[in-house]
């Protein structure tokens, strides 16, 4: 039999470590010239991993969170279509939906709409026309959409039914019961899991990479190849990825903390 523990009381001997690390190489960066050089073209490229998985990341929860009203309608055809989506996206690893995506679905999409434009006289596109840094976007979109999808369906069926029928009883429309009772409720269930995402994201950014978006990935091996300082330079990308990766997770477990207090005081 396993003891009971608290370990949410635990003081974090792990970020004591992890900081004391960070502020190592830190010192490192300000007071070694190479670092200095390595930690100055990284920083370029921070910027443009918090705008691709900012966006990224909110489109596939708004997208994720009607798929996973669609998996729980009452119409057969939306059920099927959302959960055909979800299984067939969850199925395909990220990196390969990145390059379809990116060198099969773009052009493909570029040739539909010049097609279009000369029925409608629209401006025609060329392929170079759409971003690559887009295309990436919209990959990541695609694939986090299907998990999130799962995350909140998971939520929002662990809402009591009895809160449902007595806001039936109410008088509420199905739409003010979802805003008001529904989603609140299950909010509080899917922020762990949809906050591990965010973090999953913000690592998966780093795909993007492999289509020459300048993030802290890409501009990584440039600076490596460029200088064989890999050592350094590698040591820089995982410092800037960890520092990211652990502030988000403190901040939301914090916030975790704050909705438990909140609803134990109720």
């Amino acid at each position: 039999m396993i003891p009971p523990s608290k370990k949410d009381g635990d003081f974090p001997y792990w970020l004591v470590v992890l900081a004391a690390t960070g502020v190592w190489l830190f010192y490192l960066a300000l007071s070694n010239g190479v670092y200095a050089q390595v930690l100055a073209t990284l920083s370029k490229g921070i910027w443009m991993t918090v705008f691709v998985t900012l966006v990224a990341f909110t489109l596939a929860a708004i997208l994720g969170l009607g798929l996973a009203v669609a998996t729980l309608s009452r119409h057969l055809v939306l059920r099927q279509a959302a959960r055909l989506y979800i299984e067939v996206v969850r199925g395909i690893p990220i990196i390969v939906l990145l390059l379809y995506i990116a060198f099969a679905a773009a052009p493909a999409g570029v040739a539909a709409w010049n097609w279009l434009a000369g029925w409608t006289g629209l401006e025609p596109m060329r392929t170079r026309d759409f971003p690559l840094l887009w295309r990436a976007i919209i990959a990541l979109t695609i694939a986090y959409s299907a998990f999130i999808a799962e995350v909140f369906r998971a939520g929002l069926q662990a809402v009591d039914e009895g809160q449902i029928e007595a806001a039936k009883a109410l008088g509420l429309s199905g739409w003010h019961r979802f805003r008001f009772v529904v989603f609140p409720q299950a909010f509080r269930m899917i922020l762990p899991p949809l906050g591990n995402d965010f973090v999953a994201m913000v690592k998966d950014s780093s795909l993007v990479s492999v289509l020459g978006v300048a993030d802290v990935t890409q501009l990584g091996k440039v600076t490596a190849a460029g200088n064989f300082r890999y050592f350094e330079t590698y040591n820089l990308v995982a410092l800037i990825y960890l520092t990211m990766t652990i502030t988000l997770s403190l901040i939301l477990r914090r916030i975790e903390a704050r909705l438990r207090a909140r609803q134990e005081g109720r």
